[in-house]
């Protein structure tokens, strides 16, 4: 019965919960509160722009009481003018820090910057470190000047455009990283407009122009746009990974994952998959990562497809990529979905399989932040007792035997479980073992035929030898017959 329950209430996301909750059919995206880059652009221009006519009627409100304070103080007798002129610059200040302050704190949770000397601190340059980054970079420089060459002029207009932009960038470092964003996304969007309407780029080069375009600007920026200090991306990795690791009792039957690593080829995939997931941190351009991600997520659907011999649904992948996650507890994932979401082309991440990968990756994370003891069918006392750990499912049999069964029994079957697993895993060794030789007597005989083959087709005709041979003074018999050797003279000039 438990089994059915596992199986009727096994994770599920309708597909519909993946796209735009505005309905204009792209990926949403938990970061843009279920909106695609598009719609949440729209909706943050509007709420921007709500904000400066609010900070305008309320300049002009504060300048208004500000004159008839001023007024005020002229016309009074005795009182101090600049302290009541100091109160109003104090309540025209905390306002405006207030107001100002909205729109950000509505989109992103971003806390304060610290002091400069504190971000001096942490952003001293390791020299190791820089060479790295400078090596990588002239690298991306050459393949991307490289690239352009087959546009030509446009190549070079491209280029142009792309170096205006990075100086611009560097002027903009104090911006939080949101303005810094929507820059970056502006700029990929008139780049691509430009390249299709007055550079005359064919529509099929304009996306890998982009990629490329992407590569060289985000080699550039990684260092002053990956988790700054301006945000909590870094409070939220500690969570998220705090998270993981308290959740390491999780099995796949308890996610309902559709894998069985036993075998051996499932298990490998299990491990690409996890390597895949972990190497996203070590890169440094956003469609890098997601590529990395979009190889993890291959992985599993191939390893759901070999364990079901049929092809895999949505509903095996999502609790099989939770499963990967738990498993692997990727470095950084916060930090590195943020950067994805806020650098990456935003037409990758509303259509196209890397899209859709990266969507179940950003409610696999949700999911795991909000799991629960219903979640994984589980009671509430057996789920606070796995995540205190002082339980865990794996040692957990008490639901097979009687509340009085001899203690060496349960001892003796565990045993023998074991040695059954043990015994399955030698049978399949034995059959490798087996296998691997019947290989290696085939190759033998086979090489030891093709070196027959060649010997009967070309053979060796050794000839002996006609007559010895003899030293080459032999002939010489009447050596001592022959002039005295040269003796040294010395002449005197």
């Amino acid at each position: 019965r438990r089994s059915s329950d596992l199986e009727r209430r096994g994770i599920h996301v309708d597909q519909s919960e993946l796209l735009c909750k505005k309905g204009c059919g792209y990926y949403g995206n938990p970061a843009w509160q279920g909106f695609c880059s598009k719609c949440w652009r729209d909706e943050y221009h509007k709420a921007r722009q709500k904000q400066i006519q609010e900070d305008r009627e309320l300049a002009e409100r504060l300048q208004k009481e500000e004159q008839e304070a001023a007024n005020a103080t002229q016309g009074a007798q005795g009182g101090p003018p600049s302290l009541t002129f100091s109160k109003f610059e104090e309540k025209k200040t905390y306002e405006k820090s207030r107001k100002v302050t909205t729109v950000k704190k509505f989109f992103s949770s971003s806390s304060k910057a610290p002091p400069k000397k504190e971000i001096q601190d942490v952003k001293t340059p390791i020299p190791a470190i820089n060479r790295q980054v400078s090596v990588e970079t002239d690298r991306v420089s050459k393949d991307f000047i490289e690239f352009l060459k087959a546009f030509h002029k446009s190549g070079q207009e491209v280029f142009k455009q792309c170096k205006l932009f990075l100086d611009s960038m560097h002027h903009k470092k104090e911006l939080n990283i949101e303005e810094q964003s929507e820059y970056v996304q502006d700029f990929y969007q008139n780049m691509a407009d430009k390249m299709q309407t007055r550079l005359r780029v064919p529509s099929e080069k304009v996306e890998k122009a982009m990629d490329e375009i992407e590569k060289f600007i985000m080699t550039r920026l990684y260092k002053h746009v990956f988790c700054p200090e301006t945000t909590d991306d870094e409070k939220k990795d500690l969570t998220v990974q705090k998270r993981i690791r308290a959740l390491h009792w999780v099995t796949p039957q308890m996610l309902c994952v559709p894998v069985d690593e036993d075998i051996p080829e499932v298990s490998d995939m299990v491990v690409k998959a996890i390597t895949d997931i972990i190497e996203m941190d070590s890169k440094r351009v956003p469609c890098d990562k997601l590529a990395c991600i979009t190889r993890c997520s291959k992985q599993i659907f191939n390893a759901i497809k070999i364990t079901k011999n049929e092809p895999a649904s949505a509903d095996d992948f999502l609790p099989t990529l939770i499963y990967i996650v738990l498993k692997g507890n990727p470095p950084r994932l916060q930090s590195n979905i943020q950067y994805i979401t806020r650098f990456c082309n935003p037409s990758r991440l509303m259509t196209g399989e890397d899209g859709y990968y990266f969507t179940n990756l950003c409610c696999a994370i949700a999911f795991i932040e909000k799991l629960d003891a219903q979640s994984l069918n589980l009671n509430q006392e057996d789920f606070d007792r796995y995540m205190s750990g002082q339980a865990s499912p794996k040692k957990q049999d008490s639901e097979i035997w009687p509340s009085d069964a001899c203690v060496g029994v349960k001892q003796m079957h565990r045993n023998l479980n074991l040695i059954s697993q043990l015994n399955e895993r030698q049978e399949r060794i034995v059959i490798e073992a087996k296998k691997l030789e019947k290989d290696l007597i085939d190759w033998t005989d086979g090489i030891s035929k093709e070196v027959q083959d060649i010997v009967e087709k070309y053979p060796l005709d050794i000839k002996a030898r006609s007559q010895p041979l003899a030293d080459i003074d032999s002939e010489n018999v009447e050596n001592d017959k022959l002039p005295p050797p040269l003796q040294p003279q010395v002449y005197a000039g």
